[in-house]
């Protein structure tokens, strides 16, 4: 059984990573767009906070979950709800915001704490136990604090937190291929991952045929969707293995769209920066063609 109080103190720890991102940071910023496409710093802290009140509405108020989940089926739009309740959220003013999420995270701490062993909570998908859920908000909080650090360019230390998300990213293998319309396979693979500290994390049976091996943060940057697989330093060996890095997703939902491959991404900004440098050789030209005309006028007048 996992040990519920160790995991609500990683929790805390991932949650005062992302806190400290943004603590400090004026006002204007918090309108600073992230990697996810139309959200802001404040869409960030906003979903985060919104989904740390759903998990303590389900921990607390069965019943009121269960309504919520009746108004989400009769919902115009249902499959928006993530980001509507994001977009709500995000135009509180940024000190309001923060505190609302720090009250909103202890309470939430609180009541995981204190469910009983064995009671399973209800949720979006399947019901979950407090330490499944305590997991999954080590696992959100901690991709949702990778936006803020990439927004901010901050980088920042891996740490033995990436164990959970690891763990959770493995576990969703078959939830991944369901997502997509696809049948999972039969057999286990085998996952070998590098830990900051140089342990080996190790999952499935060794004599797996279909095998995934690299470093532990870019396996969580991958299934969290928050790096493109061609900028990860992660090997699969087997089709099965090579076809699951295209599509994992350790988060509930339908597909994410993830992000682009950065050397795309640079690649497009060296061709910009090449096209403003063209530009401004050119009117470094017709400047100077200029002057030498003016230069030849002034001496025929």
């Amino acid at each position: 059984m996992a040990d519920i109080e160790a995991l609500l103190t990683e929790l805390d720890a991932e949650s005062a990573d992302a806190d400290r991102l943004v603590a400090d940071l004026p006002a204007d910023r918090w309108a600073a767009p992230t990697p996810a496409a139309g959200w802001t710093v404040a869409h960030q802290i906003a979903h985060l906070l919104w989904t740390d009140e759903r998990s303590l509405l389900a921990a607390t108020d069965t019943d009121g979950f269960q309504q919520a989940l009746l108004d989400l089926a009769n919902s115009p739009d249902p499959l928006r709800f993530v980001d509507a309740g994001a977009q709500e959220l995000a135009v509180l003013p940024p000190e309001q915001l923060l505190a609302r999420w720090r009250r909103g995270r202890a309470a939430l701490r609180a009541a995981l704490a204190a469910v009983p062993p064995g009671v399973r909570l209800p949720w979006y998908g399947p019901p979950m136990s407090a330490a499944s859920m305590a997991t999954a908000r080590i696992m959100e909080t901690w991709a949702h604090g990778q936006d803020l650090a990439d927004t901010l360019r901050v980088v920042r230390e891996p740490t033995a937190r990436l164990r959970h998300i690891a763990h959770l990213g493995v576990r969703t293998r078959d939830f991944a291929y369901a997502a997509n319309g696809l049948d999972a396979p039969a057999e286990p693979f085998h996952v070998v991952l590098t830990a900051p500290d140089g342990e080996l994390w190790t999952w499935g049976p060794d004599d797996a045929a279909q095998r995934v091996t690299g470093p532990a943060l870019d396996f969580c940057l991958l299934v969290t969707q928050r790096r493109h697989r061609a900028d990860l330093a992660l090997r699969a060996e087997g089709p099965d293995a090579d076809r699951w890095l295209d599509i994992a997703q350790a988060f509930a939902g339908p597909p994410g769209t993830g992000r682009a491959p950065q050397s795309r991404d640079q690649a497009d900004q060296a061709h910009e920066a090449d096209r403003a440098d063209q530009a401004h050789d050119a009117d470094r030209e017709d400047q100077a063609d200029s002057e030498d005309r003016a230069g030849r006028d002034a001496v025929t007048r």
